[in-house]
């Protein structure tokens, strides 16, 4: 463990970007992040380029300080540069209005043009979208993110995956980096719906031929799909920049916020050397309304890593890391892989409980929901990796191992 977290920092610097994929020139990586009379966060880079538009951003930092993403992603890759050089033009990524950014920052890793699409809102709210370009015969990959708002997003991808079906596309893939209504996967009480199967529905129905999501809520969700599925996960890009931490690994424990989120807490702690598990026993009341009651485990004096899969009002983590805290827990981090951010998370997450949490790109933070101790990283890079695996059918689970 002290391996992973002490001599990274002096390695990463080590590392080197993907070389362009494009032919144009590398340029120099963009800045941090800062915005006047705001707040300040370490934020990774988001790119607001237009729908469609070119660009010649070929290298990603996921850190104000020169960290480096895991190694199998920014190693060059001959392969894509083959594939760019060959002129293959089967290979299309077209973007909606839910992540824009990071759709770019995809395109950008595998040297590739976001590809033209129009998208608008009629007075009373209907969604039109046309493709401006051909897809016949085309392996399309759409990225849109389910995220809120999740009704307005999710009519969206369905209407862009029937645009490219009508267009001749000969595959199309949905890439979900978050999969909204997943929290619905069982019934817990009587007369309820299982709203993550009815959208798997949905999404197969509108002719998508494979999804590609990110950190689903829990496992079983890919089997609510007729159609395959890749999972892919955010957590070598956040051990990547723990790593890069100078955390002695005696002081290291990764803690649970809740029982069900116990294997994906263990897998993440092993990652970790096999860093010792914690887990909060919470009780449940109603929807976004937990309460604390009991920890299991050893924190007192250690630094609290927290993992979840997301973080919507952040009333679950907030009071965990409450309880750690009382536990004698020195510090505590939170890392999530999307962040939701519906009221009052800001206010709980920015009220000092945490030392940093780190979160994802999945899907977009509002710029007033930026506090000092945010963190954000860019699953570009991992997401773009598993595009390419995919388009030229080779194995994305090799990615993890």
């Amino acid at each position: 463990m002290s391996t992973l977290l002490h001599s990274h920092s002096a390695s990463s610097s080590a590392f080197t970007l993907p070389s362009p994929r494009r032919r144009s020139a590398p340029i120099n990586p963009l800045p941090r992040f800062s915005h006047q009379n705001a707040v300040r966060c370490k934020l990774i880079e988001p790119l607001k380029f237009d729908n469609g538009r070119a660009t010649n951003q070929t290298e990603m930092l996921i850190g104000g300080s020169g960290t480096a993403i895991p190694s199998f992603l920014v190693a060059p890759n001959t392969r894509v540069q083959d594939l760019v050089n060959k002129n293959d033009t089967r290979l299309r990524i077209f973007s909606g209005t839910a992540n824009p950014a990071l759709a770019q920052e995809i395109a950008c890793y595998l040297g590739l043009q976001l590809g033209k699409i129009k998208i608008k809102r009629f007075a009373d709210g209907e969604i039109y979208v046309q493709l401006q370009e051909s897809v016949r015969g085309c392996d399309v990959f759409l990225v849109q993110p389910t995220c809120p708002p999740a009704n307005e997003n999710l009519m969206e991808l369905l209407i862009m995956i029937d645009a490219c079906r009508r267009a001749s596309a000969k595959n199309i893939t949905a890439v979900i980096p978050y999969f909204g209504y997943a929290r619905a996967d069982r019934k817990t009480q009587g007369r309820e719906s299982i709203a993550a199967k009815l959208v798997a529905n949905l999404i197969t129905e509108a002719g998508a031929n494979r999804v590609l999501a990110c950190d689903l809520h829990s496992g079983q969700a890919m089997g609510y799909f007729d159609i395959p599925v890749d999972h892919v996960y955010g957590q070598p890009v956040i051990l990547d920049y723990l790593a890069s931490k100078t955390i002695c690994s005696d002081d290291l424990v990764v803690v649970s916020p809740d029982v069900g989120g116990v294997a994906r807490a263990r897998a993440f702690a092993k990652k970790l050397s096999d860093a010792p598990l914690a887990i909060v026993d919470k009780r449940r009341h109603g929807h976004n309304v937990a309460e604390v009651m009991n920890l299991i485990g050893d924190v007192k004096g250690k630094v609290a890593v927290m993992v979840d899969d997301m973080i919507d009002t952040a009333g679950t983590i907030a009071k965990g890391a409450a309880l750690l805290h009382q536990e004698g827990a020195r510090e505590v981090y939170a890392c999530s892989t999307h962040a939701v951010f519906s009221p009052p998370a800001i206010e709980r997450l920015s009220s000092g409980l945490f030392q940093e949490v780190i979160i994802t790109n999945t899907i977009p933070v509002a710029e007033q929901n930026y506090f000092p101790q945010l963190t954000v990283l860019s699953v570009a890079n991992l997401l773009g990796e598993t595009v390419w695996r995919v388009h030229d059918d080779c194995s994305v689970s090799s990615i993890f191992l």
